[in-house]
């Protein structure tokens, strides 16, 4: 087992240091806090809404930030997708090196990891929303692979009628 000596004098290795931190709130709290309160900071910048004064973007996105974490709603989510990002991040990764050995066009590249991330990104969200029961979830439940069944009918046919008049002739030559 590998040991540091940390900067307090004492021993501890990264596992007992991300315990400590976890216990001290920094995943559940602190990160979700910083992570909200850049998005929002950063959209309140980008539209311009306070005309370049940053005291009251920097208010807000604090409110906001502290509102989102009052009742552990956001949290409890963070903890639910964010590995599950990452679950999904290193399929994508795996895919990447796989089709790097066996595909040569560009073109394909695009289109595959497109499909495959957005595959991905699907997954992610309803195996994250599967434990909320917001706006009825037993419909989910209950039509969960009809609606996904459908997703990909309806994305085969668009991928068959772009795919033709993008790379078709149209039977002209």
């Amino acid at each position: 087992m590998s040991v540091m000596l940390g900067i307090t004098g004492f021993a501890a290795n990264i596992a007992d240091v991300l315990n400590d931190l976890e216990y001290f709130g920094f995943f559940k709290y602190i990160l979700p806090f910083l992570l909200i309160f850049a998005v929002v900071f950063a959209i309140l910048e980008q539209i311009h809404i306070f005309k370049d004064k940053k005291g009251p973007a920097m208010i807000v996105s604090l409110a906001i930030g502290l509102l989102a974490l009052q009742l552990d709603f956001v949290p409890a989510f963070f903890q639910q997708i964010f590995p599950n990002l990452g679950i999904g991040i290193s399929i994508l990764l795996a895919a990447l090196i796989l089709a790097g050995a066996f595909i040569s066009d560009e073109k394909a590249y695009k289109w595959i990891f497109f499909a495959l991330g957005a595959l991905i990104f699907l997954i992610v969200v309803f195996d994250a929303l599967s434990g909320w029961r917001w706006g009825g979830g037993w419909f989910w439940d209950q039509y969960m692979s009809v609606i996904i069944v459908l997703i990909v009918i309806i994305g085969a046919i668009a991928a068959v009628v772009f795919g033709a008049k993008v790379g078709g002739s149209g039977g002209k030559t």
